[in-house]
């Protein structure tokens, strides 16, 4: 779903031809939907997914990768040596690879220089926290996944009680719904209160 806060990072992930060298850091802070709006570019391109501490040197080399959490592995010279040659492999076949970190690739602590000069030559798209409309559009749409039609009375409940992240909304939005669906019970602001309130 595509709000102020969002708009301007899906737009630049889904244009490949605005990523400078075919790659792309798409940062902003926890909770933000960096990991959402990277798996729908993965789910598109049909890109591999891992996180740059669980890249397999073994595996063969996609077309399209997405390296998750680049910003944390400082420190570790296999995890930079491997997210290194994974780079260059994807790359050197044409391909084209998204990143993922809270921080712009300049902030990233990367021992390795040749790894650091690649990742700082990335285009940067970048996801501000998500805003009330944001949050209330996937909190509506995830229940509706489910079969609930949420009122507004019960999404203004919600929001106002949890972390203002895409995470919580999932999460929330799942513990409702079990609750619900065990119990036989209307989810509604009443369940709610018990839910996140205890009554």
């Amino acid at each position: 779903m595509v709000a102020d806060c969002n708009a301007e990072a899906v737009r630049t992930v889904e244009d490949l031809t605005l990523w400078p060298g075919r790659k792309l850091a798409l940062v902003g802070p926890m909770g933000a939907g960096k990991t959402h709006l990277a798996m729908v570019w993965a789910a598109q391109v049909g890109a591999s997914v891992t996180s740059a501490k669980l890249i397999d040197p073994a595996a063969p080399t996609p077309e399209f990768q997405v390296i998750e959490d680049v910003d944390r592995i400082a420190g570790d010279p296999l995890v930079e040596e491997a997210v290194f040659h994974l780079h260059n492999a994807v790359l050197n076949q044409g391909g084209a690879l998204l990143f993922t970190g809270r921080t712009p690739p300049q902030r990233w602590p990367v021992a390795l220089p040749d790894l650091a000069s690649r990742l700082r030559a990335a285009g940067v798209a970048r996801l501000d926290s998500p805003d009330e409309a944001l949050l209330t559009a996937v909190m509506v749409k995830l229940f509706a996944d489910r079969g609930v039609k949420a009122s507004p009375t019960l999404v203004h409940y919600v929001l106002v009680r949890i972390e203002r992240t895409m995470a919580s909304v999932e999460q929330t939005v799942a513990r409702l719904c079990e609750a619900g669906f065990a119990s036989g019970r209307k989810i509604g602001r009443k369940l709610a209160a018990e839910v996140l309130d205890g009554g």
